[in-house]
């Protein structure tokens, strides 16, 4: 069992001269607004209030940093599809993501989320085929799947897996079970 891990906020950063460097391996999230990634930290490190977890999409702002127990990191990054900002801020905050996504070195992988109740995306498959086309390391994290069915999840994730491709972990803000499984996957890769 791979349990929590405790977790620590550590700086928000609009472009990557601002991001910290740790010496550990970094999980960047991507995902639509409220897609469930603050609750997947929360849950990872056993701390409700760890990320800020809003009704109102398109909070996120910043990519924000999380020290998990010294043995990885997450990045949070703004959500994708929805934000009530001019066409001007947008711009910038996709020059500045690039930049992240591209630039740093740090990056074991990234960690796309797609929420189990809803078919994936016309964005995430666009987001999907960038990371594709800059042949980055990305692995799929289907949340809320309390909310779906048991006997749906297998099915789901062979919907996802056939849009997407490659590896889609389901996940459950709460079930311990899903927890472990990608807290040992994570620490899987981050150890590689």
């Amino acid at each position: 069992m791979a349990g929590f891990v405790s977790g620590k906020f550590i700086i928000s950063a609009e472009k990557l001269s601002q991001c910290p460097t740790l010496g550990l391996p970094e999980f960047a999230l991507l995902g639509r607004s409220n897609v469930g990634k603050s609750s997947f930290i929360n849950r990872l490190a056993n701390n409700k209030k760890l990320a800020k977890t809003s009704n109102t999409p398109g909070k996120t702002r910043l990519i924000n940093f999380f020290n998990m127990s010294d043995k990885f990191v997450i990045a949070d990054l703004p959500g994708y599809g929805y934000a009530k900002i001019s066409k001007e801020t947008q711009a910038a905050w996709q020059r500045n993501l690039e930049e992240y996504l591209l630039d740093r070195k740090e990056i074991t992988s990234l960690i796309q989320f797609i929420d189990a109740r809803h078919d994936v995306q016309k964005n995430d498959i666009q987001m999907r085929e960038w990371v594709d086309a800059h042949s980055l390391p990305i692995f799929t994290i289907m949340t809320k799947v309390d909310y779906i069915k048991r006997s749906d999840i297998q099915k789901k994730i062979k919907n996802i897996k056939s849009v997407l491709g490659g590896e889609v972990l389901p996940f459950s803000a709460n079930d311990s079970f899903y927890v472990d499984n990608v807290t040992e996957y994570i620490m899987k890769l981050g150890s590689l």
